[in-house]
């Protein structure tokens, strides 16, 4: 069966690029366009292996959207990876912080994306 992931960005353009590689890749894929949607979507999805989110988005940025999915019992081990244009080691840090488990700069290669999900979606 295949997995799971959830991808949110403000940037249709970018979540379809995403996607692509995700379904490519043999992963099932729920798109969100901030945290609150994605928040939503979370809830009502039965099985998320995985999140992908940007940072920098309007209505609950990334960060504050990974410590809301922290906050739920049921998603506090599902991984996250923060894909976004911030590089600085401040970002980064506070998005470890909050709990996300990887950083992917953008411009980014979809091999390099997909390296990245197999490395945090267990079999």
């Amino acid at each position: 069966m295949a997995k799971t992931i959830l991808v949110v960005d403000d940037s249709s353009s970018l979540r379809q690029v995403v996607c692509i590689a995700l379904k490519q890749g043999g992963y099932d894929v729920i798109e969100a366009c901030d945290g609150q949607d994605a928040l939503g979507k979370l809830l009502s999805a039965s099985k998320v292996n995985l999140i992908i989110s940007d940072v920098n988005m309007p209505v609950m940025d990334g960060i504050t959207f990974v410590k809301e999915v922290k906050r739920l019992p049921q998603h506090k081990f599902t991984p996250i990876i923060m894909l976004t244009t911030e590089s600085q080691d401040s970002k980064r840090q506070e998005g470890q912080a909050a709990g996300a488990k990887a950083w992917v700069v953008k411009p980014f290669k979809p091999d390099q994306m997909l390296g990245a999900v197999a490395k945090l979606i267990l079999p």
